[in-house]
């Protein structure tokens, strides 16, 4: 007997920060991500510094009770954000704190709470930005010619979520650029010519099931019924028969795509380029 469905669970979920709000994106998701059928609807503040701009957050929180998770530096305004959902029964959760007391107890030194401190302006946030300059540049098969100077090169088609994993990588300082692999359209000559001496490539798969169901909500999205062959699902087999011949001709490391998360997708990427650059 097939069980019911559950309906979906909606939910207003505030990420209050004082800087650029990554940190409470990424646990709000993970947390999320454990529950089945739990649909949050973000409200997002971020560069939370002031009591105007946290008078601001407070009226939103009011109009639309949640839960709260914010990551505050300032005593003032967090006994503020605090005691405004206190007297309201409003769940807050300070996201690092937890993290921050258990390192002060290890370490036996008290924490700065300087705002924003992991985004500090030194050495490795200026190879950070260069990585992501240089990802931006050579997305989706932009400026050829300077893609030999990438760490890794994605190849895959359409829908393999091969931007968000170069971002992705960026952000971790990896310069990464990608090819869409388009039916009859020649890949560049470098390429398939150049061994293990240039960039890591990286060939992206999917199961033909799962790209036609991404494409044809693709589709939805863009409010298109049809696409010629883009979601046709003899057409999109023929694509990843062509694709994954390309990969096993050039003994291209690969990577399925079909059922991982694009933070998935980067982990395993980063370890291929670590066990190519002999890292332990």
């Amino acid at each position: 007997m097939t069980r019911p469905t559950r309906p979906a669970i909606y939910f207003n979920v505030h990420l209050v920060s004082d800087s650029t709000g990554e940190t409470l994106n990424a646990v709000q998701r993970a947390a999320c991500a454990q529950f089945e059928n739990v649909q949050p609807l973000e409200h997002n503040y971020y560069l939370v510094r002031s009591e105007r701009q946290l008078e601001r957050v407070t009226r939103e929180i009011e109009a639309a009770p949640g839960v709260v998770w914010y990551t505050i530096s300032d005593s003032g305004l967090r006994a503020r954000l605090e005691s405004f959902c206190r007297e309201r029964s409003i769940p807050t959760l300070p996201v690092l704190d937890p993290s921050i007391a258990m390192l002060s107890r290890h370490l036996g030194v008290a924490a700065n709470n300087r705002v924003a401190g992991q985004h500090a302006m030194d050495e490795d946030y200026f190879e950070r930005m260069e990585a992501i300059n240089f990802t931006l540049a050579h997305d989706d098969g932009q400026n050829i010619e300077s893609l030999i100077g990438a760490d890794v090169i994605l190849l895959g088609v359409s829908r393999t979520s091969k931007t968000p994993t170069c971002v992705y990588l960026a952000n971790r300082k990896v310069r990464a650029g990608n090819i869409p692999l388009v039916p009859g359209a020649p890949l560049p000559d470098f390429l398939e010519k150049m061994g293990d001496k240039g960039p890591l490539v990286v060939g992206l798969k999917i199961s033909a099931e799962r790209l036609v169901q991404i494409r044809r909500q693709r589709l939805i999205s863009l409010n298109q019924d049809d696409a010629g062959d883009y979601a046709d699902e003899e057409a999109v087999r023929e694509e990843i028969t062509q694709a994954n011949r390309l990969f096993q001709r050039n003994q291209w490391k690969t990577i399925d795509v079909s059922r991982r998360s694009v933070e998935e997708t980067a982990a395993a990427i980063l370890n291929l380029l670590h066990e190519r650059r002999g890292y332990p």
